[in-house]
């Protein structure tokens, strides 16, 4: 029946993940100190996420919704015909990959080239990994740092000139802007990229362990990079993408969307995020995956990006809502003092995640705690749910726009 139900998601234990933060979330011993990177939940191919049934039997929430289509609700059904985001946890304690997104169309086109090449979905060679595109949506649960679309043309102006190893790209940038910019350091001949990077990185070399460092200043993050990602006499070509890209800081709270196209990394911080469910990421650097850099340029929009934070916006006294223009999600936040509740209506198979206090879940004929060790559960339409707390309380809503 449709109702209240609790869900537990899948850990990814990535290497650039912190150790902390995510097992205190979920109420985990991490003795060996593995990093806990990501926290999925959703019905993605490579998420296992489970909900609990009444009689206490664990299934997956992917064939539970295939067997029972109509908790989706007519609209998401009709429109996606299954759960179209994925929501989850992130900690970053290492630097994320420079990525970008296909569109919808470019997705389905290239997922169609690759499959007639006969390259297979799990070879490290392939870039479409589904049909789908990937707009992202970040809230930080923390400070929060982020490369975030090329700088606006008078800041890259700036950069190129105040960086003394970069300046003869200036006059690259200037006669081909930006897309010329960008495809001349992405195919650059290594012997290049280690020529103009080595001197800077020398350079560099204490700030990273400088005990107070300013990460307002990409020299930080450009240290913090050739710390991570020792090059072994290949420099990493992504470092250029630090200072051609806006670095971006998010108080707790601040949200942030990334389109199709929108080149991003994230640099460090916890947060929460929700996107369509997709696995497609084309890389530029930054990482020890596979990186194609015809395909990326196929797809970067090579333009300046002037950055918007999404403080969220007020739609009742206890929530607020991060709105975007994807199709495929929605994302709001309740925020309780000590013994408020709200009431809610759900529009689909809405997930619902604790992140600080607790919080009772009741429809009227189920109850469900969310708690740190339970944290989310998932809830379906056809009830009015009751959310309340007996301390302050932070709870996301991961749902699809009406």
């Amino acid at each position: 029946m449709p109702g209240i139900y609790r869900l537990k998601g899948t850990v990814k234990h990535y290497d650039w993940g912190g150790t902390s933060f995510i097992p205190s979330l979920l109420q985990t011993g991490n003795d060996d100190r593995l990093p806990f990177a990501e926290y999925w939940m959703g019905v993605h191919a490579q998420d296992n996420c489970t909900i609990e049934l009444p009689d206490h039997r664990r299934v997956l929430l992917k064939e539970f919704l295939k067997e029972h289509p109509g908790f989706l609700g007519n609209d998401v059904q009709q429109r996606f015909g299954h759960l179209p985001y994925l929501f989850k946890v992130l900690d970053v304690h290492k630097m994320l990959s420079i990525q970008v997104h296909p569109t919808k169309a470019a997705a389905e086109k290239e997922f169609a080239r690759e499959n007639t090449e006969g390259i297979a979905v799990d070879s490290p060679r392939r870039n479409y990994k589904d049909d789908n595109h990937k707009p992202e949506l970040m809230v930080a649960l923390s400070d929060f740092w982020l490369l975030h679309g090329f700088k606006p043309p008078e800041e890259l102006v700036y950069t190129l000139l105040n960086v003394a190893e970069l300046r003869e790209l200036l006059g690259i940038f200037n006669q081909s802007g930006y897309e010329g910019l960008y495809k001349h350091v992405m195919e650059m001949p290594q012997d290049d990229v280690n020529r103009i990077l080595q001197p800077l990185i020398d350079n560099l070399a204490t700030i990273y362990r400088d005990k107070d460092p300013d990460k307002y200043d990409e020299d930080y993050w450009v240290a913090k990079a050739a710390y991570s990602f020792p090059h072994n006499g290949k420099i990493d070509r992504g470092i250029f993408s630090i200072y051609l890209f806006n670095l971006v800081h998010l108080k707790k709270g601040e949200g942030i969307f990334q389109d199709a196209g929108v080149p991003h990394a994230y640099l460090e911080g916890q947060n929460v995020e929700i996107m369509a469910s997709s696995d497609n990421v084309l890389r530029g650097g930054l990482t020890n995956k596979h990186i194609d850099v015809k395909e990326l340029l196929k797809h970067v929009k090579c333009e300046p990006t002037h950055v918007r934070i999404i403080p969220g916006e007020q739609i009742s006294n206890a929530e607020k809502v991060y709105t975007t223009t994807a199709p495929d999600f929605q994302l709001s936040v309740f925020d309780l003092k000590k013994g408020e509740s709200i009431s809610f209506s759900p529009a689909t198979a809405e997930i619902l995640l604790l992140t600080e206090g607790n919080a009772e879940l009741d429809n009227g004929s189920v109850k469900l705690k969310l708690q740190p060790g339970n944290p989310s559960a998932i809830v379906f339409s056809g009830k009015e749910i009751k959310l309340s707390c007996a301390q302050g309380t932070t709870v996301f809503r991961a749902s699809v726009p009406r």
